[in-house]
């Protein structure tokens, strides 16, 4: 378990270093679309290279996946365009702070009603505390 754990702490450590770097890219060259567009062409080539390494499996099914599947990749282009537009106005911090938040909230509502087919966790007085807690902590670093 410690090794998910430690996977999904360095994604997180990752996103504000991608926020910071595709914001500075986009203010470099002055199109936050383009500088999102690269990224993704990047990470195609990572993902496939991945592949690569890992194998093909799955390529087949594709074609039989539920569509509303791959509107992760609507989701995660939404992303990363208001992340680089935001974060060079609003700051890293804050553009990541407010992301985080959303992220909590989305997270326990997949899990409290099992969305997508996760596992379901429901929503305990401890979690709901807890995300009140971060969105107080989301509401002080805006006070400064």
């Amino acid at each position: 378990m410690t090794h998910y754990a430690t996977l999904m702490l360095s994604a997180g450590i990752g996103i504000p270093v991608l926020a910071a770097l595709n914001a500075a890219l986009g203010r470099t060259i002055g199109a936050p679309a383009t500088a999102t567009a690269v990224l993704f062409l990047v990470a195609l080539t990572a993902a496939v290279v991945a592949m690569g390494v890992t194998g093909v499996e799955g390529i087949s099914e594709l074609a039989a996946a539920p569509k509303h599947l791959f509107l992760a990749g609507v989701l995660i282009a939404f992303y990363v365009l208001s992340i680089t537009y935001v974060a060079p106005h609003f700051g890293v911090g804050n553009a990541v702070f407010f992301v985080l938040l959303g992220q909590l909230i989305s997270a326990a509502a997949i899990d409290h009603f099992g969305l997508f087919g996760a596992q379901v966790s429901a929503l305990s007085l401890t979690r709901a505390a807890g995300i009140g807690l971060m969105a107080a902590g989301v509401w002080l670093t805006q006070q400064a």
